[in-house]
């Protein structure tokens, strides 16, 4: 992620752009903790005038009167505490508006990269987490951490002396807070890892639940999370046990300071150098004055974690700022072209595609085979533009993938996955990949071509049949064709199946050879990755990948044809007149 020193103008534009308006609400907030903790002083002020005048004079009506100020004065604070506490809960919520699309985004982006869904999922906890302590205590101990020394000033005129034991007690509490933060920070940092390899686990046996019951091992993935949640839990305690001592501390600390305030009072007092009164709000508003820091140590642990989280949701909106969008191209219609590209896996760099070129025409229909592991869904992966090309290119009509915007690259290009996941949403709004508003003809005629629309009708609520989670409540198969179905909306030119016929039955298959020979007859492209021939009866060019590269390149008839010629041609040397269909 990028670091703050890194930050380009278009960047420190566009995070400021986020976060307009936060400066003025931050100042709106220090100062109304100014008047909050100004109006704090008014029960040391009531103390010393009941003890000092009301009870000296022996007035009735002084005592009325300074109790009814004194309840003014109370409500006044109240109301500004009210206050200060929805603005902080709107901050949140508004900073949540803004951001949590944006974590949202980089979550869906984050397992292309090799991280695991939980670490993907933490951007959206670490919006929660922000939102959530800005609606806590700790924000307003630290708003009222810098007006300290008000009531420091107010103890220092009624004696030095108080005033300097205050500070003191003051300082070494800060400097317990500034400890804490030391001696926890690596430690929140370790169990934070913790805690996604915990998830990760979790998460993992959550999605191989039927497996695990099946063949017996749950128990032992049980084991392996409770070992991953036991490390997390002794980080945990081992943070808490930092943070409940520190919290412990500066709870005794301060009652023993508000009570060294009372000794030395009195014995001031007793020297006739300070009033009884004086006494009483000295240590009132010694208490109010620590308050904070004891506050503050006891939100500590919330506090490293908002900040955390904060940061690393800064880096999250620094990432995703772009200096220039990509000026919008017209829809391809000529060619796909892959020029010499090098795939490596994300996150280790583990080169496992190289040097793969050809070219396709409108019309042509390309079938890539080879032995597993070889390389073919690594090639989809570059071509959709899910996994980032090392070198090289791929070019939709001369414009390389990055130069298209990703709102419009998704119309131009079809995709059906190995393993189809469904979105929970109705079976409308999965063809229609949740365009707003959309034709409703272009989602029959998507079902249509891939053989699935009388399937559809035939269920009680039709198109506005809802699906549940990852579209569990259909057969496989059904999955499969209803992720062709949302493959072929729209009519993109490049339509990119894998393994389309894995859980296709004979009518299934038939349907899918129908919609590769529908989109040849419209002008567009198609690549099929197959491991069943029956899959490939409707394409005219085949290519073998095979140990990371694409060893042959051709006509069906071909390629396919047994004997040696079949890894004997390199793709590199197949002039790319082959690939075009024939006149």
């Amino acid at each position: 992620m990028a670091q703050s020193k890194e930050l380009t103008p278009a960047k420190r534009k566009y995070l400021a752009e986020l976060t307009r308006g936060f400066r003025g609400i931050i100042l709106f907030l220090f100062l109304i903790s100014g008047i909050i903790n100004v109006l704090a002083l008014t029960g040391s002020l009531y103390m010393m005038q009941i003890y000092d005048r009301a009870l000296t004079s022996g007035s009735i009506p002084t005592l009325v009167v300074l109790s009814t100020l004194a309840i003014g004065l109370y409500v006044f604070q109240g109301g500004f505490d009210v206050i200060r506490s929805q603005v902080l809960v709107r901050v949140g919520a508004r900073l949540d508006k803004k951001i949590a699309p944006l974590a949202h985004r980089v979550a869906i982006d984050m397992p292309r990269f090799g991280f695991s869904t939980s670490e993907s999922l933490e951007r959206g906890r670490d919006v929660d987490t922000v939102r959530g302590f800005l609606g806590s205590q700790g924000p307003a101990a630290l708003f009222d951490l810098p007006w300290m020394p008000v009531y420091l000033i107010f103890i220092y005129f009624l004696h030095p002396l108080l005033g300097a034991l205050t500070f003191a007690g003051a300082f070494v509490l800060a400097v317990l807070t500034v400890v804490s933060e030391v001696m926890t920070k690596r430690l929140s940092v370790s169990t934070r890892k913790a805690a996604i390899v915990r998830n990760t686990i979790a998460d993992s046996n959550a999605r191989n639940a039927d497996v695990l019951k099946a063949m017996g091992f749950s128990g032992r993935a049980v084991s392996r999370f409770s070992e991953a949640n036991g490390e997390h839990l002794v980080l945990q305690t081992k943070s808490n046990d930092i943070t409940g001592t520190f919290a412990a501390v500066s709870r005794v600390l301060r009652m023993l300071l508000q009570s060294a305030v009372l000794g030395l009072g009195a014995y001031l007092t007793i020297k006739n150098e300070l009033s009884a009164g004086a006494i009483i709000a000295c240590s009132v508003a010694s208490a109010r004055a620590l308050a904070p820091v004891d506050l503050a140590i006891g939100n500590w642990k919330a506090f490293i974690a908002a900040r955390m989280a904060y940061h690393r949701l800064r880096d999250t909106v620094i990432a995703l700022a772009t200096s220039d969008e990509p000026m919008k191209l017209p829809p391809p219609s000529n060619s796909l072209v892959v020029d010499k590209i090098t795939i490596a896996v994300p996150g280790t760099g583990q080169v496992v595609l190289s040097d793969v070129s050809f070219d396709l025409q409108p019309g042509q229909a390309l079938g890539i085979i080879g032995p597993s592991a070889g390389g073919k869904t690594t090639l989809v992966r570059a071509l959709t533009g899910i996994w980032p090309v090392l070198r090289g290119s791929v070019r939709l009509d001369g414009a390389d993938l990055g130069q298209w915007r990703e709102e419009d690259i998704g119309q131009h290009i079809g995709y059906l996955p190995q393993e189809v996941s469904l979105m929970d949403a109705t079976i409308e709004e999965n063809i229609s990949r949740f365009e707003p508003n959309p034709d409703y003809r272009k989602i029959v005629d998507a079902a249509k071509a891939a053989g699935v629309h009388d399937m559809i009708v035939k269920m009680p609520d039709g198109y506005r049949t809802q699906l549940g989670p990852q579209g569990t409540a259909l057969s496989a198969g059904q999955r499969q064709r209803l992720g062709l179905a949302r493959a072929l909306y729209g009519n993109p030119f490049v339509v990119i199946m894998d393994e389309p016929n894995s859980n296709l039955d004979g009518e299934g298959e038939a349907a899918l050879t129908e919609a590769i020979e529908g989109i040849s007859a419209r002008g567009g492209i198609t690549i099929v990755i197959a491991h069943r021939p029956s899959a490939l009866a409707a394409v005219e060019l085949v290519a073998i990948v095979q140990n990371g590269r694409m060893v042959a390149f051709g006509k069906k008839q071909d390629i396919m044809t047994p004997g040696p010629q079949i890894t004997s041609k390199p793709a590199h040397e197949v002039p790319k007149s082959q690939a075009r269909r024939p006149a």
